[in-house]
């Protein structure tokens, strides 16, 4: 039985850009700083974070989201959420999405 990984996403309200709680308790941009949560208490933990930053009009959208951790890299599972990471799936070469780095085979 594989390990559980999940962390927790939402869109920031003031901008609408997505979001990963850290674990420092902020909002960060950028899925690598997000905290996993590797078991039921930590999913519990996260969903409980999420539920006061909305109720805070932090952030909207809030879920907790499965990911895969590729050579110490965070990478989502779903599709949708492989976008929010990195970005436009449109001109590449431009914002967040240009620094994206693909999950390769092992």
């Amino acid at each position: 039985m594989s390990e559980m990984k999940k962390v927790l996403t939402a869109n920031r309200l003031t901008d609408g850009i997505a979001v990963w709680l850290g674990a420092n308790g902020q909002w960060l941009e950028n899925i690598e700083t997000a905290l996993i949560a590797r078991h039921q208490e930590a999913v519990d933990a996260l969903e409980e974070a999420g539920k006061s930053a909305f109720n805070d009009n932090l952030v909207v959208d809030v879920e907790v989201i499965d990911v895969d951790e590729v050579d110490g890299d965070i990478y989502p599972i779903r599709l949708r959420e492989r976008i929010r990471a990195a970005g436009p799936t449109i001109r590449t070469d431009l914002g967040k999405q240009a620094e994206f780095k693909p999950a390769t085979a092992a």
